[in-house]
């Protein structure tokens, strides 16, 4: 069995739980079809739309200082992502090379980071306050 085969029915196994995975597999001679897929999902979110637990994630303080350093956590690494995908990029010209245009572009990518982390939801933020204050479900 080749490594893709072994990643797609462990993500299928735990998307629709082994059960149901043997009888959608069983139901027809091939693959199932993604119908089939899909109904089954749709019927899981219906009898269960809470988290396996039952409990609900627990409320973020977005005053606390803790959440304000997870957020400078977030725009770290978003600035860390956008310098690797910036160093890709080819020199236009358009802003000095000189050592005050470096630090031009520094500070602009800077900026866009924590644009970036205020807007974009990517919620790195808040996984890690969730997992720093140890409140991960109420």
């Amino acid at each position: 069995m080749d490594i893709g085969a072994i990643g797609t029915q462990y993500f299928d196994q735990y998307r629709y739980g082994a059960e149901n995975l043997t009888i959608a597999r069983n139901s027809q001679a091939g693959t199932p079809s993604f119908e089939e897929y899909l109904k089954k999902a749709e019927a899981a979110a219906d009898r269960d739309p809470a988290p396996p637990s039952g409990r609900r994630p627990a409320p973020i303080d977005k005053t606390s200082d803790l959440y304000e350093q997870c957020q400078e956590l977030e725009t770290f690494l978003v600035k860390n992502l956008l310098s690797s995908m910036r160093s890709t990029v080819q020199k236009s010209g358009l802003i000095n090379e000189g050592l005050a245009g470096e630090f031009y572009e520094d500070m602009l990518w800077d900026e866009y980071a924590k644009s970036f982390t205020r807007n974009a939801g990517f919620g790195l933020a808040e996984q890690a306050y969730r997992e720093l204050s140890g409140q991960r479900f109420q």
